[in-house]
C-alpha cells in the first residue's frame, strides 16, 4: 500500500513520492535573500557548498550553486527510491535516460538526475542520513510537482510503470500531476516540471515575489489541486505558488 503522506518522523517516503528539491543558482546569496524573505526560511551550510532551507527547523529545501554559468537556472524535484541504481535501470528499460548516474551525496543518500522519454528532467533520491522534506504540505513548503508534457497518456504509462503504488495504488494520494503543454507556453518550451509551494495567499505571495524582483509568468488561476500562481525568481529560475 502506498502511504504518500508521510510525515518527517516516518521511516521515509514510498518510492515514487517527490521527497525533495533544490534549486541551482547562479547566487546562492541572493537566492537566501529571496526565499528567506518569500517563506520564511533560514538557511544552514550543507553538502559540498549547498544550503538547506528550513521551515521551523525542518529541512524543506536545498539552493545549489551552480558549476557551470551555461547550466540552466532551475528548480528539480527528486523522487524517493529505495535502490537509485536499480530505478536508473528501469529508467532506460523504458526510453528514459539517465543524466548523471547514482552518486553518493556523503552520508546523506544517493542522488541521480534522469529524463523520461519527452526529456523533462527529474531527480532520484535514495535516502542514507537525509529522508527528505521535514515538513510539507503547509505554507512556505513544498505542495505539489506538475509535469508539463506533451503527450500526458504516454507521461502516464512511463511514470506508472515506475511508480504504480505511489500514483495509481489503492491508497495513492499523490503530490504529483500531469497536464499538456499548451498554447499559454511558448512554442520552445520543452516539457517540464514544475515545483511548487504552499502558500496562504496566493495574490499576496504573487505581490511578494513582484516586490522582491522575480516576475509572474501566470495566474492565480484554478486547477484541480488549488490555487496556482506560476513565477520566476529574480534569477530566472521558474516555480509556482499553490493555495490549497
Amino acid at each position: 500500500m502506498a502511504e504518500n503522506r508521510a510525515s518527517a518522523h516516518q521511516e521515509g517516503y514510498t518510492e515514487g513520492v517527490p521527497c525533495w528539491v533544490d534549486a541551482q543558482l547562479a547566487d546562492v546569496e541572493a537566492g537566501k535573500r529571496f526565499y528567506g524573505e518569500l517563506f520564511g526560511w533560514t538557511f544552514e551550510e550543507s553538502y559540498a557548498g549547498s544550503v538547506w532551507a528550513r521551515s521551523e527547523g525542518e529541512p524543506v529545501a536545498a539552493l545549489a550553486q551552480k558549476a557551470d554559468g551555461r547550466l540552466p537556472t532551475v528548480w528539480t524535484v527528486y523522487f524517493a527510491t529505495p535502490d537509485a541504481e536499480a530505478l536508473s535501470r528501469r529508467i532506460l528499460a523504458a526510453a528514459g535516460q539517465v543524466v548523471t548516474a547514482p552518486v553518493p551525496v556523503g552520508e546523506l543518500g544517493v542522488a541521480a538526475l534522469a529524463t523520461d522519454p519527452e526529456g523533462a528532467v527529474f531527480g532520484l533520491w535514495q535516502p542514507g542520513a537525509h529522508a527528505g522534506f521535514g515538513r510539507r504540505h503547509e505554507p512556505g513548503t513544498f505542495g505539489w510537482a506538475q509535469l508539463y508534457a506533451r503527450d500526458t497518456a504516454a507521461a502516464n504509462t512511463f511514470y506508472g510503470g515506475l511508480f504504480h503504488d505511489a500514483l495509481f495504488g489503492p491508497d495513492a494520494e499523490p503530490d504529483f500531476g500531469r497536464a499538456p503543454l499548451t498554447d499559454v507556453f511558448p512554442a520552445e518550451m520543452p516539457p517540464h516540471f514544475l515545483v511548487h509551494f504552499r502558500v496562504a495567499d496566493c495574490e499576496a505571495a504573487l505581490a511578494d515575489v513582484t516586490r522582491l524582483g522575480g516576475r509572474v509568468q501566470a495566474g492565480p488561476f484554478e486547477a484541480s489541486y488549488g490555487t496556482v500562481g506560476i513565477v520566476t525568481d529574480d534569477q530566472g529560475a521558474s516555480f509556482a505558488v499553490l493555495q490549497r
